[in-house]
């Protein structure tokens, strides 16, 4: 072969390669340009699939909390859960969260929403759709905050269509993360120490997340609708006020008097810790050293030259090269085994907490049976409200374990501690009564709860089957009429609930 031919041949072999990589590295290139650009997409647009027309990964990803289908009955498996909410919606029916796909259904599925008949009737407030929906903060901007937090949760069924999606968290004309809920901005404002006007785009990896996952209660609004007639409304509200520790928070509500319930047997007002997930997590290390919600929920990943957010939030351990590794140095294993070791040490706590103030109910009924008066009971129905609170807010947020364990175990001791303070009071009570031999009847499993406290578990159960094939089915053809209802949204969702396993 001449020399001529032979570095012709070469110079080819070196520059197809070159060239094919120049092209490929063009196409990323003018991708990556393409996702960056902003596609028009309508205000409040609730259809988190016409979003996904033009943020086709992070929609897929998202799509893959539906995965997270599993029906876990928390119930089943902590019978003493159904003492300690008596007389309260959870004692009816709580499973573990699953994903964010699942988020709307099961809100209208659980036991605790009851059984309406119209948009006048049923157990729980217009506010237990807050979190659930885009829908919401379309809502709000057509009446106005006040009109929707006032009424009955059934009111807005026609109008709540599509689960936790893209408008909860973006602006639909810069893509920017945002604050759709105003109840949060208000909330950092009054806490003071990250004012919401000065968040950082990191920070707000963490707020989007933050106007679900925090700690609430339904503040008693008075306002004048259009009719002048005279409303109450229940606000979603923080109470950051004082700051964001366990003890800032019950100081909040004891100079509040406030109570979610009275607790069926005891008589003491409660507090219900609903998912205080920022607050613990903004204790811990990782909230401490600037670490975002998104960067272990919701972790970068790449195709190709394309990077973006996966919106398959899920656990960090289900993707650790992308979440935990980047930081830490240690192995996979060794990482899981120190989770798993916190998660078992939270869970010790957490059992012994359950029965001490379970028991503590138990007793102080026993003592109202008996004529307790309201002075001897004063000091132990506040132990008992103390107690109850402490504990499940170290344990509603679900990862506190992980987010802040010494933080968490802190706090469940200290419920522990109140549940034994109001157990030694009620000793000297009963005994005074001539029943300090009083045994607590057995709690051991659900259906053996269930009795104690007197809940009608399979009338709930026939009346909101009753309202799943009946209301529920007007709402969704009202929402088709509308526009609002999304089919992708429930694409391959099959029912399925603790009373009413899929088969």
């Amino acid at each position: 072969m001449k020399k001529s031919t032979l570095l012709t041949a070469i110079s080819v072999a070196a520059i197809v390669p070159m060239a094919l990589l120049a092209i490929s590295i063009n196409e990323n290139k003018a991708e990556q340009q393409a996702l960056n650009t902003v596609p028009p997409i309508k205000k409040f647009e609730t259809r988190s699939s016409e979003w996904g027309k033009h943020y086709q990964r992070q929609y897929d990803s998202y799509m893959q909390t539906k995965k997270s289908d599993k029906i876990d009955d928390v119930l089943e498996g902590n019978p003493a859960l159904l003492v300690l909410w008596a007389g309260y919606g959870f004692s009816k029916d709580y499973n573990a969260p699953r994903g964010h796909y699942y988020m709307l259904e099961d809100n209208i599925n659980t036991l605790r929403t009851g059984a309406p008949v119209d948009g006048n009737t049923g157990p729980m407030p217009t506010a237990c759709w807050t979190c659930k929906s885009p829908d919401v903060p379309r809502l709000i901007d057509e009446i106005g905050e006040e009109d929707f937090f006032t009424g009955k949760w059934a009111r807005h069924g026609s109008e709540i269509a599509n689960p936790v999606g893209c408008a909860d968290c973006h602006d639909n004309e810069t893509m920017k993360l945002t604050i759709t809920r105003k109840f949060l901005t208000r909330a950092l404002d009054a806490e003071g120490s990250l004012k919401a006007a000065d968040a950082s785009h990191q920070d707000m990896r963490s707020l989007v997340c933050a106007q679900c996952h925090a700690e609430y209660y339904f503040k008693k609004t008075e306002w004048t609708d259009k009719n002048g007639q005279k409303q109450t409304a229940g606000v979603v509200t923080f109470p950051w006020a004082n700051g964001f520790s366990v003890e800032a928070m019950e100081k909040y509500y004891d100079d509040i008097s406030f109570a979610d319930w009275t607790h069926k047997i005891s008589k003491s007002p409660m507090l219900k810790a609903q998912h205080p997930g920022y607050e613990i997590f903004k204790t811990g290390a990782h909230g401490l050293n600037d670490v975002a919600c998104a960067d272990c929920h919701m972790p970068y990943v790449r195709e190709g030259a394309v990077k973006y957010s996966s919106h398959n939030v899920g656990s960090p351990l289900d993707h650790m090269a992308n979440t935990c590794l980047n930081c830490h140095s240690e192995d996979e294993k060794t990482l899981k085994e120190t989770v798993a070791r916190k998660l078992e040490r939270k869970n010790e706590l957490s059992k012994t907490a359950m029965d001490v103030i379970a028991k503590a109910h138990l007793e102080a009924g026993k003592a109202w049976e008996l004529g307790a008066s309201e002075a001897e009971m004063k000091d132990i129905l506040q132990d008992l409200r103390h107690a109850q609170w402490r504990w499940d807010f170290s344990i509603a947020s679900h990862g506190s374990f992980f987010h802040a364990p010494e933080e968490t175990l802190r706090i469940l001791g200290s419920a522990i501690n109140k549940g034994q303070d109001a157990r030694v009071k009620l000793r000297t009570v009963l005994a005074k009564y001539n029943a300090a031999d009083y045994a607590a009847p057995d709690f051991s499993t659900k259906e053996k709860a269930q009795e104690v406290i007197g809940l009608p578990y399979q009338k709930l159960v026939e009346e909101k089957k009753s309202f799943l094939g009946s209301l529920r089915t007007e709402w969704i053809e009202e929402q088709k009429k509308k526009g609002l209802y999304d089919p992708a949204s429930r694409e391959g969702m099959v029912f399925n609930t603790s009373y009413a396993p899929a088969k």
